[in-house]
């Protein structure tokens, strides 16, 4: 090696030019040895030493490189590889490394550049083919997730990013990439984690502070987000993502709060209106989201909107599978519309998840009514109210028995003659039923007539008809005109 590839240091005059190659080719091999035995740290401080008895030595530099690139510390390993190129432009190691390093760091471009540099000075090198289809396979993952992106398809945005990842495994850009569609598909821990471990090597990393600031805004910490969507616009005032996210997470929690006191204040329409404002600010904050459809839900079902509350409620429970508070409100809503099997699925569903004694009395309460909901509706039957006195339920069977005898139709047709006749007989049960207080209370409370000796299949409707008009002689319809008939007692 000629003697002007060592500048030598003052300390260091008194050593010969070939004695300072051989003590720095002493500190290269052991260098080597400490890197055959995977002790880089150690194979670091020897190849330092090397480089800084003879600094314009290309494969120390080279040999440094791929320590730091073992040592995951690829930015520095970069700029010994560039080192190493610059002093020797054919050192074809160096090449290759500067490439790996720009591949690891997602810079497929330039590494390109590098692995063909390396087929320049060997065509046939199987390495340098084979990382430069590492490369193309980047730069078409990264292709793939912009689409992704903009098609919202964010699953494939995470794909993408994985497999670019094993190729670019400290590319920061693919990993905040992965983190934020991560976020927007609910998954947050996993997009934490991964913010976290950038932020542990860079604690400044605006993006990073960013997708932090997305996972809390999107889990409904919204004060938390705020002061993360600030400190990453403190490191980069021109960071796009988190203005627009700490604009919207500020709209978004005064909207909702605007809601909340307008429905405090009884002001339902107002805050119907305001908590559809508030579910236009952001589509991708889920969590918010579901339990703004729940809010209006609340707010519907208080407006008598009970198809509209159900829809809201279901939008919610799609938002967030977990949210217990949405199968309640639906719930309620299913009873108040008289859907009782719903209302007993979704009860069922909150009580396999909360076994609490509240939880366990609204699903027997909604087993209850489901169960009276499949016999005969006596109230429905006399068409009265399920609160309607003695007198109402008396005044109903009077004038649904009229309506219903047989006598009244019988020059109808055979089938008309046998469904009057069948409205006649419920008729006289729902009045047999529903005027005893005994009776009616067993009713009401869901209990089976049937099993305290009531048998409906044997009962006579006429005897009800006459004790209730109480006609000695009898009675009888008499036609007073087509169509027209009246009933006399003889």
């Amino acid at each position: 090696m000629a003697t002007d590839d060592c500048d030598m240091d003052p300390d260091m005059e008194l050593l010969s030019d070939e004695e300072l190659e051989r003590e720095a080719e002493g500190f290269k091999e052991q260098g080597n040895a400490f890197y055959i035995k995977k002790d880089y740290a150690e194979a670091f401080n020897y190849y330092t030493k090397a480089i800084d008895m003879c600094p314009k030595n290309a494969s120390y530099y080279g040999n440094r490189a791929a320590t730091l690139m073992m040592l995951g510390r690829y930015r520095e390993a970069l700029e010994d590889s560039q080192q190493a190129v610059r002093l020797d432009n054919s050192f074809m190691k160096g090449h290759l490394r500067e490439g790996k390093c720009h591949l690891s760091l997602g810079n497929a471009m330039a590494a390109s550049r590098c692995f063909q540099r390396v087929l320049e000075l060997e065509n046939d090198n199987s390495q340098a083919q084979q990382e430069l289809k590492n490369a193309e396979s980047i730069l078409e993952y990264e292709r793939m997730a912009e689409i992704g992106f903009e098609k919202r398809d964010f699953r494939m945005v995470v794909f993408c990013m994985d497999r670019a990842l094993e190729s670019a495994p400290a590319c920061h850009r693919f990993k905040i990439l992965k983190a934020e569609c991560l976020a927007l598909l609910g998954r947050y821990p996993e997009a934490q984690s991964v913010a976290s471990d950038i932020l542990r090597m860079d604690s400044t990393n605006a993006d990073a502070l960013y997708v932090r600031g997305l996972c809390l805004y999107y889990e409904d910490c919204i004060d938390k987000a705020v002061q993360f969507f600030v400190q990453a616009l403190r490191m980069a005032p021109d960071h796009d993502k988190a203005r627009l996210a700490c604009r919207n997470a500020k709209a978004l929690k005064a909207k909702k709060e605007e809601g909340n006191k307008a429905f405090k204040e009884g002001n339902f329409e107002a805050a119907y209106e305001l908590y559809s404002e508030a579910l236009t600010i952001d589509p991708n904050n889920i969590k918010t989201n579901a339990k703004l459809y729940c809010n209006r839900a609340t707010v519907g079902s208080k407006l008598k909107k009970l198809e509209q509350a159900i829809e809201d409620c279901t939008k919610a429970i799609k938002l967030d599978e977990t949210y217990i508070k949405a199968y309640l409100r639906r719930a309620q809503c299913y009873m108040d519309t008289e859907l009782y099997e719903e209302a007993v699925r979704d009860y069922e569903k909150v009580y396999q998840t909360e076994k609490t004694k509240e939880h366990k009395h609204f699903l027997k309460n909604a087993q209850l009514e489901l169960k009276k909901s499949k016999r005969k509706d006596y109230y429905k039957v006399l068409g009265v109210d399920k609160n309607a006195t003695e007198d109402e339920i008396k005044k109903a069977y009077r004038k649904r028995a009229l309506l219903h005898h047989p006598d009244r139709h019988s020059g109808a047709s055979p089938e008309v003659q046998k469904e009057e006749e069948k409205k006649f007989k419920e008729v006289g049960e729902a009045f047999s039923v529903l005027s005893d207080a005994k009776k009616k209370a067993r009713y009401d409370s869901g209990q089976d007539l049937e099993d305290d000796g009531m048998n409906m299949g044997d009962f006579d409707a006429n005897n009800i008809f006459k004790a209730f008009f109480g006609g000695p002689g009898g009675f009888s319809f008499e036609a007073s005109g087509p169509g027209n008939f009246f009933f006399q007692f003889g």
